[in-house]
């Protein structure tokens, strides 16, 4: 199993989820909660979420062929899409949309924060959903390859549920002015990794 996969696999998923710039949202969303409210929150959407992106994992690719989308068209489109997310978050936009929608939710006294907005759209959202449908293209007739795919959803879900855990104290560690720069960084990562994915699909169009 080569290992640029599952380095590949972690910091794509890492970037698009991006745990730590989901802390100002997680915060909005549990503000006022008792300490108990907001750890359960944050656990029942990390497996929400891991649920969601582990079923797209295996059932993405079928669904690609029942729609008969070419895999080299997703990989373009997918790309696309990521860089889209990219540039949202170099800018800034990404940042100022999850408050919004942070704020909505509560305005609107959602019932279910950890399904929504939480879980859907913030941690598995078009970004995340199609950047592990394009890993899981890689991961065809790869037992190994896909159970590696899974664990790397595991593990970012993981990462999530450990930062909403110590939220508080990481907001007031990077400070408004850390996640602004740390946004942007992880931001010019995933423009690349999308202008790659779209590479590889132009790549498949011309050899096909």
């Amino acid at each position: 199993m080569p290992a640029e996969f599952v380095i590949s696999a972690l910091v794509t998923l890492l970037v698009v989820v991006d745990p730590v710039g989901l802390v100002p949202s997680f915060l909005a969303l549990t503000h006022g909660l008792p300490d108990t409210a907001k750890r359960n929150v944050a656990l029942r959407a990390s497996l929400i979420a891991a649920c969601i992106l582990a079923g797209t994992a295996l059932i993405g690719e079928w669904l690609l062929r029942s729609l008969a989308i070419s895999l080299p068209a997703f990989h373009i489109a997918g790309g696309l899409l990521l860089f889209s997310i990219a540039s949202e978050m170099v800018f800034g936009v990404r940042i100022v949309r999850q408050s919004k929608q942070a704020e909505d939710a509560v305005e609107e006294h959602v019932r279910n924060i950890a399904a929504f907005p939480l879980a859907i759209p913030l941690m598995a959202g078009p970004g995340a959903i199609t950047a592990v449908v394009l890993l899981s293209e890689r991961a065809t007739g790869n037992a190994a390859m896909l159970a590696t795919l899974l664990i790397v959803i595991a593990v970012v879900c993981a990462v999530c549920f450990a930062v909403f855990a110590i939220a508080p104290r990481i907001g007031n560690m990077i400070g408004a002015t850390g996640n602004v720069v740390l946004s942007r960084l992880l931001g010019v990562l995933l423009a690349a990794l999308a202008v790659q994915f779209v590479i590889d699909g132009v790549r498949a169009v011309l050899a096909g």
